[in-house]
């Protein structure tokens, strides 16, 4: 989440990506670097032990949304 939004502060698009249970934490992170309504995905936890096939399923499913992100819609 930081590094995503030092990203957007310095006018560089970024979509940040975090598994479910990390929710809150990215939601506290945002409010605390000043953006409380900064915009991210969450994706099912866990990735870790996934298989890269899995990895990919969940990307695809989650590109709709990093798309909306980056492109502002």
């Amino acid at each position: 989440m930081f590094d995503g939004i030092t990203f957007e502060k310095q006018g560089i698009p970024a979509a940040v990506i975090c598994t479910e249970p990390f929710r809150p934490t990215a939601k506290s992170m945002a409010r605390i670097q000043g953006i409380p309504e900064y915009r991210f995905v969450a994706v099912p936890h866990p990735m870790g032990s996934l298989t890269p096939e899995q990895v990919k399923e969940r990307a695809v499913a989650a590109l709709d949304q990093v798309l909306h992100i980056l492109l502002g819609k």
